[in-house]
Formats: structure tokens, sequence, C-alpha cells
């Protein structure tokens, strides 16, 4: 790759983690007026850098960095909100890409809180890295029932499904939930979270997998691909 080519997907690596959307956003100030994220990828596009690079060493790499950086708690929830824009700018012009098949995702995960359980924030942050990380995420939304998640597994036939609860009180929802996976769909994988969530207690429930921050979780999933 020539060194014009490594610059263009460096930069674009660095808007995504510093949140720079365009040329016209003021965040983050020391970027003021600069290209971002928008402008770049339609660049790298037109200098012919595969779709499959931008996404793969641009954007998921500047992605990915958010991640990490969230997990040693060296930024917040802003923060990832502000990049995840930056990504989505992005990802905008590789969308026919998806469409026609020179890029492929790393595979599809439906995600959603369980039922009685509200809170939307915590699983958004989650389906943000995951997107980052090249996953296809179908958003089931707020107090989703284990039948609406079978649903959803048939209609998108995804490799796993991320359960969120921010409620000890519908921890049992989550089980509930988790085990009528399981016994429709044995194959597909139960990924849980959660602030009340714990390792013992995904093994206790039958998840497949659980970590405490969101860019751990991205990891397993990739593991799970090998």
């Amino acid at each position: 790759m020539a060194a014009k080519e490594k610059d263009i997907l460096a930069r674009i690596a660095i808007c995504v983690e510093k949140g720079k959307v365009n040329a016209q956003s003021l965040h983050p100030p020391d970027m003021k007026e600069q290209e971002g994220a928008d402008e770049l990828v339609r660049l790298a596009l037109k200098e012919g850098i595969p779709p499959a690079e931008i996404l793969g060493q641009g954007l998921v790499v500047g992605m990915g960095s958010v991640g990490e950086r969230f997990r040693r708690n060296e930024i917040y929830l802003p923060d990832v909100l502000i990049a995840a824009r930056a990504m989505t700018a992005g990802m905008g012009h590789l969308k026919p890409y998806f469409l026609s098949g020179d890029i492929q995702h790393k595979g599809k995960i439906v995600m959603g809180t369980v039922a009685g359980d509200l809170h939307d924030i915590g699983k958004k942050i989650v389906a943000m890295i995951f997107e980052g990380g090249g996953w296809e995420v179908i958003d089931c939304g707020v107090d989703v029932s284990a039948e609406s998640f079978i649903e959803a597994i048939d209609r998108y036939s995804p490799q796993a499904v991320g359960l969120s609860a921010l409620l000890t009180t519908t921890m049992v929802s989550m089980e509930q939930t988790t085990k009528a996976i399981k016994s429709v769909h044995p194959g597909v994988l139960v990924v849980i979270g959660g602030a009340p969530i714990t390792a013992d207690f995904a093994k206790r429930i039958g998840a497949d997998m659980y970590s405490p921050d969101p860019q751990g979780a991205l990891e397993l999933l990739n593991v799970s691909r090998t």
C-alpha cells in the first residue's frame, strides 16, 4: 500500500477516535476546519482504496481505540457517542458496498434489552462498538420478550444474540430468555451484559459469553468466528 493511502486510512482512524465528523463540525477544537471521517472516506474511495481496507484499517481501527480507551476509563459515554457519529458518517459511504457484497460483515448479532427493562443507553454503546468492529447489529430495542428475540433469530439468522439488563429484577427475564433461545436455537451464541451481571450468573443460566465492558464483548465475538 502506498504511503498516501496509509496516511488517509490513519487519518480516518484518528477522526473516528476523536469524533471528527466532517470539516464543518466544531469538535474537537484542535481539528477545527480539518476534514473529518465523512470527507476522508469519500477521498479514500476516490483514490481507489478498497472499501474493505477503508473499513478494516480505518473505521474499525478508530472505533477499536475508542473501545479500548472506554474500557480503561480514559474516555466516557459522551466521547463514545461522538466517536460513533464520526464512524456512522464514514460508514454511510460504504453501505452500497455492503449491499453489493464487496464488503462482508464479520457476522450478525441481534441485540435487545430483556422484558421488563427499559434501559437503552448501555445496549446502544455496545451496539456501536460492535458495529465499529465490523459486525451487523439488529437492535430489537427495549422490553423485548423471549418470543421477539426468537422471531428475530428466525428472520435474520444471526451468529449471536446480545441480551442486556440493568435491573436486578429483570435478571430473571434474562435467564428465561436465554433458556428459551437455547431450546429453539442451540447453535446461536448468547452474549449477556449489564451492571448487575456477572460471569458466575452467565454460567449458571447457560449463556455463552459475558464481558463487563463492550470491547471485551467484541473480542469474544471475534474469537467465536475462528
